[in-house]
């Protein structure tokens, strides 16, 4: 999916709503269990709910890969599921040098064709050209995350910048705002209107919404651009927000809640 493609679905659906695919045989509904592929099953049902409210789907694939084959023809069948209207993003964090990182595109690029993938920009540029060789697939660098240890290392000095800065700054020399975005997490407010600044044009996509108390309001006042430029993802609030038959429908309660709320700050952009 293009850029501009993406914002033409925000502006159909007047959302720019990100759901997180993160599985949990845990917290799964018993009856739905009882089914030969519940993972699946779990998130067609999802799908099928929130399908209208949200612009992008983000499965998480470490909840994937925890059950081994099954999980990983799970994570396939979700992947081919989601319709073609939607953003596809393999959460997977990836990142290493030279033909290990080529592989881990052609895994999420090639074999389960997810439109963009996270990866983890530390190692430093040879750590992330490699997946900018694909065509039309996108590049979700982790910028400022919203856990309590990023203050451990993304938030130190370098010279008259925080290392955070430093990696948007830096990343902007190797892709471009139609093949790159940022993780900066709902968590950080008081630094996405600094990195906004930095990188004008391109997306975030912005964890800690909902579960983690992260404000929209927040978020899209300090974030937004002429685009909107932001994908704010929801992954426990909307998911599990009801852990019996009625899942999928208190699910679509949950996502239609936020749509509406995005709906109204996105008629500021109108004009």
């Amino acid at each position: 999916m293009t850029k501009q493609e993406l914002i033409q679905q925000i502006k159909i659906k007047q959302s720019f709503l990100c759901v997180g695919l993160d599985p949990d045989l845990s917290k799964f509904p018993p009856h739905i269990l009882e089914l030969e592929d519940p993972i699946f099953e779990f998130n067609k049902a999802i799908i099928d709910a929130t399908k209208d409210l949200c612009v992008a789907y983000k499965p998480n694939t470490a909840f994937y890969e925890a059950y081994g084959v099954k999980g990983w023809q799970a994570l396939e069948k979700t992947i081919n599921y989601i319709p073609k209207d939607c953003f596809i993003i393999a959460d997977a964090k990836r990142g290493d040098i030279g033909n290990t990182s080529k592989s881990y595109a052609k895994a999420f690029f090639e074999t389960l064709k997810a439109d963009a993938i996270t990866v983890a920009p530390y190692m430093g540029s040879d750590s992330v050209l490699p997946f900018y060789e694909f065509k039309d697939k996108w590049v979700v660098l982790l910028a400022l995350t919203s856990n309590q240890g990023a203050a451990d290392f993304q938030m130190l000095p370098i010279g008259n910048k925080k290392l955070y800065a430093e990696v948007v700054e830096k990343a902007t020399q190797w892709g471009t705002s139609e093949n790159t975005m940022f993780v900066v997490g709902a968590t950080q407010t008081s630094e996405i209107a600094e990195l906004r600044s930095l990188a004008q044009d391109y997306f975030f996509l912005v964890p800690g919404v909902g579960a983690q108390g992260g404000s929209l309001k927040e978020v899209f006042d300090f974030g937004a651009n002429a685009d909107c430029g932001l994908l704010v993802n929801s992954s426990r609030a909307i998911i599990y927000a009801q852990q019996d038959e009625n899942f999928a429908l208190a699910a679509k309660k949950e996502a239609l809640k936020m749509q509406t709320e995005m709906a109204l700050y996105l008629q500021r952009l109108v004009g």
